[in-house]
Order: C-alpha cells, then structure tokens, then sequence
C-alpha cells in the first residue's frame, strides 16, 4: 500500500474510532450535554435505530475501525495476513461502508435528524472505504 494511502487511512480510522467510542459513551450514559448543534444526537441517539438487539450501533463502529487498524497492522506480518490483508481490509470496509449508507438513509429518510458526530464517522468510513478501493485496484 502506498504509505501515504496507509497514512491517512490510519488516521481516519483512528478518527472513526474516537468517535464510535464517544457515541458509545453518550448512549450508554444518556448525557445530553454531550450532544452539539441543532440536537440531532438526541434525536438520532433516541431513535430505535440506534441500537441492534440492545448493542448501541456505535459499539459495531468501535469493532470495525479496530478491526481495519488490526488488519492495517497485520499486513506487514508475513504469511496469511500479508497475502490477504488487502482483500480482508476490502470486505471489512464494505460492509462498513453499507452499514454507513443505511445509517445515512434512516438519518435523512426516516429521522430528518443529523448527528454531526455520526456524519463524521460516516465520513471516514466512505473515505477509508474508498481509499482501500484505491489500494485494491493499485496491487500488482
């Protein structure tokens, strides 16, 4: 992977992690003054759709951005994670990046309600999805 891909890749990622964990935090705790702007994470936070069979959907994102990073990290071990980190990385980060684009859907479609938290990590997730597609099709 080009180093300065990885470079950003990693940084974006631990940015989505950050902020799976404080998503995390604000719902386990329901701390109100933990929400910024119009008061979308209140709403969003509340709504059904934040939570699958109990599980805040923000602990998913803490698994999948550690996930990514441990793949990141295991790539450059030799053997079956050199071999096929890449094409690992590649499927943990498309459905990451079809959970994101469900999350966008009930946010705008069935919420009209916008976390500016929840928008970031969208945003690194499409962006570390997109370069990871960028990887794929750079390897020899």
């Amino acid at each position: 992977m080009d180093k300065r891909l990885k470079q950003v890749t990693i940084v974006l990622t631990v940015l989505g992690l950050l902020v799976s964990i404080y998503m995390t935090i604000y719902k386990v705790t329901n701390n109100e003054s933990m929400c910024i702007g119009s008061g979308g994470c209140s709403i969003v936070n509340a709504s059904g759709y934040s939570e699958v069979r109990g599980i805040p959907v923000a602990v998913f994102g803490v698994l999948g951005y550690l996930s990514i990073l441990a793949l990141l990290y295991l790539e450059n071990k030799s053997g079956f994670f050199q071999a096929n980190g890449s094409m690992l990385q590649f499927a943990v980060t498309l459905a990451g990046f079809l959970f994101t684009v469900w999350l966008i859907y009930v946010e705008v479609a069935l919420l009209d309600a916008y976390c500016p938290f929840c928008i970031t990590s969208q945003v690194a997730m499409t962006i570390i999805f997109i370069l990871t597609v960028i990887r794929v099709i750079k390897q020899p």
